[in-house]
């Protein structure tokens, strides 16, 4: 297995370590108390950290591929689908911890089981897809929304230490409105690169019908 393909990997076995971090645990009757209060204080900021590395081999994985010349069909697979569990299963437990709407998330979700299955069907006629240029754009403004709505609390924490006489009360709205409208963004990409994905390649649905 080539570097690039390494470092997706390493991708998706991080994503276990943020939701580590960014979810309490609630196993039937157990609730350490200890570890899920540390997790409400510190945990976004530790998952967010975490996320940051994760996204970086994003970044690095693309450039070794190009720079020298190991774009592979298997690392195609492993950087679409490292890209997908890391935001997916991200912004789901962000539902669960009630920041964003489920609705939204199932906008993302929907685009990307669209995506897939236009990847099949070009499949079966020896066609494996890389991300296209709105692809990436998307994932970025993904990427960027969640980095922001995981470092909130500490956006909170800084600007009420650094700002005399202002409270959490004050500045905790400022701060979900702009973490909502980064989000937004990143979900109305979505929505135009999934059409933009499926109007390039509806052809595939026309062969295959």
């Amino acid at each position: 297995m080539n570097t690039p393909n390494k470092l997706s990997l390493l991708r998706i076995i991080l994503v276990p370590f943020v939701l580590l971090f960014l979810l309490p645990i609630h196993i039937g009757a157990f609730e350490p108390a200890a570890w899920n209060g540390f997790i409400d204080v510190y945990g976004r900021i530790i998952a967010g950290i975490i996320f940051i590395i994760a996204s970086l081999t994003d970044l690095a994985d693309g450039k070794i591929a190009r720079k020298y010349n190991l774009i592979t069909n298997l690392g195609k697979f492993l950087d679409s689908l490292a890209d997908k569990m890391l935001v997916i299963s991200v912004l789901i437990a962000l539902v669960d911890i009630n920041r964003i709407s489920s609705i939204f998330v199932i906008v993302i979700v929907l685009r990307e089981f669209m995506v897939t299955g236009i990847r099949l069907i070009a499949s079966e006629k020896g066609i494996v897809m890389a991300a296209a240029m709105i692809g990436k754009i998307k994932t970025v403004t993904q990427m960027t929304a969640v980095i922001y709505l995981l470092f909130e609390p500490m956006f909170e924490l800084i600007f009420v230490k650094l700002i005399p006489g202002l409270d959490a009360a004050q500045i905790s709205p400022v701060i979900l409105i702009i973490g909502d409208i980064i989000f937004i963004i990143s979900v109305i990409m979505t929505i135009i690169s999934g059409l933009d994905y499926l109007i390039k390649n509806i052809h595939y649905f026309k062969e295959s019908a």
